[in-house]
């Protein structure tokens, strides 16, 4: 296998998989926010906090999977 096309297939799995995780958390967390504030609306704004700060965080796994991709691409 030459050098580039394993750069190139790396890259693609870093992304690939490394998006799936982060994905799914933030769907788990989306749907257990509508969930609790759908049986308690009245902390419906502290649940929507945390929820956001759950989606930033899913969300920087996966733009570390982002750079490394980046990284085996390109370095």
């Amino acid at each position: 296998m030459d050098v580039e096309v394993a750069k190139e297939l790396g890259s693609a799995l870093a992304i690939g998989l490394g998006a799936i995780g982060p994905g799914v958390g933030i769907g788990l967390i989306g749907a257990k926010a509508m969930e609790a504030m759908g049986r308690n609306p009245e902390v419906t704004n502290t649940v929507q906090t945390n929820m956001l700060l759950g989606f930033a965080f899913c969300e920087s796994v996966a733009i570390y999977a982002l750079v490394i991709s980046l990284l085996v691409k390109f370095v």
